[in-house]
Formats: structure tokens, C-alpha cells, sequence
């Protein structure tokens, strides 16, 4: 695809759409290759500030050629020789380059100090030369292998904000690792490059020079041009003119062929696009990765308040609560033993005795009321602290929940300080809605008259204790006694409102206490919600990333 102004709008709008993603972009979990991609994701962009988007808007705009290379290779020497003054210093010390050197024309000062290219690099230096035609521009760039790690990520944003590359190797350095990794990096953006191998024995032309062709072709880069510069003295600390006309006139050729320069400049443009398309997949693939750490982080965390809330659920139903104190005061108000002996002699005696027991002393007794709080609240919140250390734990075990936990200022290990009251009025409201619940029943004018005669108060208790009816979790002796104060409470229950009513009201009972149970471990487990929320982690974020990586690609 050709870059007309049309393309290149089209291209640059989806560009500074990216780059504005990719500003925001969080990848905040200390997942396999995080941070690589974190990395890559502040490279790109600096690629599309220093590189794309100046060039998107502004398609004629001069070229601009970074040379670089290994230490020592002679980038310094070869710039200042093609320009024939000493416009960047070439040291004895290494790292010699160690201030990037932008050497133009006067007519391109505009362009190259504006501020539209090259932006995030404020030690660049700049040189105005009249011997580079107006179009183009070189750039002594920090050496690749670099021991100054400053330098070398100079070096490699640098290499991003080119044109074209201009890479400088010595017949006793070709071979070294690390310059082909900035090569292959070239050659998988369709960087256009040439290759300049300085320092080369006369007797070893031909032979270093036909390895380093192999060496390009085996690497994808067949075909790229080479200048070979034989090893040879210094005049005044530069090569003979007559050395470099190869590489002189290329330079030439860039700066004075509209055609051949556009054609460079184009296919390392839609080289960086397409590049800059497929790494941003990797980027969506990184952010879902992050995202489904982020879900498995909250399941670890919901599943043990789940968990608990379904023991509390258990214990309600089978008699947890029917232990104690709860049993004690109950039994002070009608005396589980004795009624349970008159059941058998018939159940106008029992109401008879029951009634008179409940006219005296209502079930509604402070210290039975009290006693079913204390116990409520207990359970609940024993178990809320079981859920918390447990959800602690299960993040502990992963590294991306262990070093979350070690970044946060909440404390998770434990339940929060308003579980406290928040348990105990969730225990006062639910002993109101009873109330309203048995005061609806009574409305029925069929029983109302036998609510009345117990109170509402009485008989909300004794639904209360029905609702805890099950003899699972209490052992021993305490079986026998709380299966007794279950009967003469259902019994009596049964007696006033019919079967049916006593069974929907005691179910009731026991569902409005497990939803109520519920939100409040939903506030408990909020506090870990609420931690993975201040990641930053949209979850649409992927499908944005993915979206504009496809349009970028398309430009292919």
C-alpha cells in the first residue's frame, strides 16, 4: 500500500488513537513477560512520537538516516568523513558516542529542532552542515553493545525513529550477537538498511565480505548493500574522501531522487506500521492475560466468603444456634422438660400451659433475645474471619496475588473493624423483619385472635427457635434438649397457624438471615474487589487494542 495523503490521514488517526490506549495502558500483575511487554509498550510509544506520526503528517519531510553500530566500529569517524569536518567526536574512552549527534542542512533546522521529531530526546545534539543535501539527515547514534545501559536504550530508540539504517561493523566485530538483533529487528520492519563493514585486511576483502553477504541473506536481509571499507590510516583523524564515494553518493542520491527516497522512506513507514500492528496484538493477548488473572485473583477471593456463607447457611439450619445460652434462657421461659412430658396428654393442655408460661414472661424476653444475638453475630462473624484469612492465603499462593498483597495498604487478613457493628445491626434487623412478618400473618383473621393471645412478640420468638429446628451440629445431651424445644415451639406454632403457615414463616425466617448473611460477606469480600479494581485493567481494553492492531496491519 502507498502512503497517499488520504492513507496517510486515515493511518495517523488510528495511530494517535493507539498511542493514546496505549498512555493509559495498564499491565500492573506480575505476570510471565509483564515486564518485556510493559517495556515494549513505552517503545512503541516513543516509535510513533519520534517516528510514525511526524512522518504520517508529513509524508516529504527530510530523511532521516541513523547510523549505528558496535562500539568502536567507527560511526563517529565515518560521519565526520562524509561531511569532511569533525561535526561528532569519535573518543579514545569507551563508550565513544555517548550524546546522539543530528548533523542537516541548514534549510531542514525547521523540521529536526521543532520538536515534532525525535521529542523525548533532549540531549540530541544538532549540526547544521551544507554538505548533506536538504533532504537528508544523519545521525551518530550510542553504540548497540554499549556497557552504559542509558546509552544503549538510546541507542535502540533511536534506531526506532529512522528512516533508514546505516549500520557500521568492523571485519573483526560482523559476527558479534548483539548488532544482529537490532539487524533482524530491521528486517523484520523492512527497515531499509545498508551495511558499511569498516577496518577490513586487504587479504581478507573478498572472503569477509562474501560471509557477511551469507550472513544477511540466512537472516532475511539478502540483497542488502554492503560497503566495504579496507583497513587503512587516518588523515587528520578521518578517511580519505576518495574511500567513502560509495556510500557518499548513496547518501546523495537519497537527498536529490524525490522517487528513491520516497520508495525508502515508504516501506520503512509501513515496515514500523505493520511492525507496531503485530505488536500491539501481543499487547491485547498480554491485557486479557492480566484481565484473567484479575478474575482468577477475585474468584480466590469470592470462593471462600461463598464458602463460609454456605456454613453459616448449614449452621443455621441444623441447630447450631440452639446451644448454650440460647438454650438455657429458653428453657427459663416455658420449660422444654416438663411441657415435652404433657405433649402426650394432649395439646389443649399443652397450649393451656405454654400460653399461661408466655402471658407471664413473652418470648420476646431480653435475655433470650439477647442470647440468640450474641450467638448470631458470633457464628457470622467467625466465619467472616475464616473467609478472610482463607481468600488471604489463596492469594499468597499465586505470585501476581502475593505481590499484590505486599503493594496494598489494606488489611485483608482479617475481617474489617465495621464487621462488628454491621453484624450486630444485620442480627436487630432481622429480628424486626420477623416481627413484621409474624404481625402479617396475624392478619388472618382465623388467627389472628390466637397471635394476639401470645403477642406477636412471643410468637416471633418461637418462630425463631423453630427456624433453628435441626439437631445437626450440637451433640450429646444438648440433642435431646434442643430437639424438645424445637417440638414444643412447632408444636405450639402448629396449634395457633395451621402447619403450612408455621413451615412458610420458619423458612422465611431462615432465608431472610442467609441473604442478610450474604450482603454483608459481599462488603467483607468488596475490600477485594476494590484492590484488583485500582489496577486498571478495562475489560474492554483487548478488543480496543486488537481493533486498531488489525486497521494498522491492514496497511500491509
Amino acid at each position: 500500500m502507498t502512503f497517499d495523503s488520504t492513507t496517510a490521514r486515515q493511518t495517523a488517526a488510528t495511530a494517535r488513537s493507539l498511542r493514546n490506549e496505549l498512555a493509559t495502558l495498564a499491565l500492573p500483575l506480575d505476570l510471565p513477560g509483564a515486564i518485556s511487554f510493559r517495556s515494549d509498550t513505552a517503545a512503541i510509544i516513543r516509535q510513533l512520537d519520534d517516528h510514525v506520526l511526524p512522518r504520517l503528517e508529513n509524508l516529504d519531510a527530510p530523511a532521516l538516516v541513523v547510523v549505528g553500530g558496535s562500539t568502536g566500529s567507527g560511526k563517529s569517524t565515518l560521519v565526520n568523513s562524509l561531511i569532511g569536518a569533525e561535526v561528532t567526536r569519535s573518543g579514545v574512552l569507551r563508550p565513544t558516542t555517548t550524546t546522539p549527534v543530528l548533523v542537516h542542512h541548514p534549510d531542514a533546522t525547521a523540521w529536526f529542532e521543532s520538536g515534532r521529531v525525535l521529542a523525548g530526546h533532549p540531549q540530541l545534539q544538532f549540526v547544521a552542515s551544507t554538505i548533506l543535501p536538504a533532504a537528508v539527515a544523519l545521525l551518530d547514534a550510542p553504540d548497540f553493545d554499549s556497557i552504559s545501559d542509558s546509552n544503549r536504550e538510546a541507542a535502540a530508540q533511536l534506531l526506532d525513529a529512522a528512516d533508514m539504517w546505516v549500520f557500521v561493523t568492523t571485519a573483526a566485530r560482523y559476527a558479534d550477537a548483539v548488532p544482529w538483533s537490532f539487524l533482524q529487528q530491521a528486517q523484520r520492519r523492512g527497515t531499509t538498511l545498508v551495511v558499511v563493514l569498516n577496518r577490513v585486511p586487504g587479504q581478507s576483502r573478498v572472503e569477509v565480505t562474501e560471509h557477511l553477504t551469507e550472513m544477511l541473506a540466512s537472516n532475511g536481509l539478502a540483497g542488502t548493500q554492503i560497503f566495504t571499507v579496507d583497513e587503512q590510516p587516518l588523515v587528520h583523524g578521518r578517511l580519505p574522501s576518495d574511500v567513502l564515494e560509495g556510500l557518499r553518493s548513496w547518501v546523495n542520491r537519497l537527498g536529490t531522487d524525490k522517487a528513491v527516497r520516497a520508495e525508502a522512506v515508504m516501506t520503512s513507514l509501513r515496515g514500523a506500521v505493520v511492525d507496531i500492528g503485530k505488536r500491539t496484538d501481543e499487547l491485547a493477548n498480554a491485557t486479557r492475560q492480566q484481565l484473567a488473572m484479575v478474575d482468577a485473583l477475585r474468584t480466590m477471593a469470592h470462593n471462600p466468603y461463598e464458602a463460609e456463607h454456605a456454613k453459616v447457611c448449614d449452621d443455621i439450619s441444623h441447630g447450631a444456634l440452639l446451644k448454650g445460652e440460647v438454650l438455657a434462657r429458653w428453657e427459663e421461659v416455658i420449660g422444654t422438660g416438663e411441657l415435652m412430658r404433657q405433649v402426650r396428654t394432649g395439646l389443649g393442655r399443652l397450649r393451656d400451659r405454654v400460653s399461661g408460661a408466655l402471658t407471664g414472661r413473652p418470648v420476646g424476653d431480653p435475655k433470650l433475645n439477647g442470647a440468640v444475638e450474641n450467638v448470631a453475630e458470633a457464628l457470622i462473624r467467625s466465619h467472616a474471619d475464616e473467609a478472610a484469612a482463607a481468600a488471604v492465603q489463596a492469594w499468597r499462593s499465586h505470585p501476581a496475588g502475593a505481590a499484590l498483597l505486599a503493594q496494598t495498604d489494606v488489611e485483608l487478613s482479617r475481617s474489617s473493624p465495621a464487621l462488628v457493628p454491621a453484624t450486630s445491626t444485620l442480627v436487630r434487623a432481622w429480628q424486626g423483619h420477623l416481627l413484621e412478618v409474624v404481625r402479617a400473618a396475624g392478619a388472618d383473621k382465623r388467627t389472628a385472635a390466637r397471635v394476639l393471645s401470645l403477642g406477636v412478640n412471643g410468637v416471633a420468638m418461637v418462630v425463631m427457635i423453630v427456624a433453628f429446628s435441626h439437631t445437626g451440629g450440637i451433640t450429646g445431651a444438648e440433642v435431646a434438649v434442643a430437639g424438645g424445644a424445637s417440638a414444643v415451639g412447632h408444636t405450639l406454632l402448629e396449634a395457633l397457624l395451621g402447619d403450612q403457615t408455621i413451615r412458610t414463616l420458619a423458612t422465611a425466617a431462615r432465608d431472610d438471615l442467609n441473604q442478610r448473611v450474604s450482603g454483608l460477606y459481599d462488603a467483607e469480600v468488596a475490600r477485594f474487589d476494590l484492590v484488583l479494581s485500582a489496577l486498571g485493567v478495562p475489560a474492554d481494553a483487548p478488543s480496543r487494542l486488537s481493533t486498531l492492531a488489525a486497521q494498522l496491519k491492514a496497511v500491509a
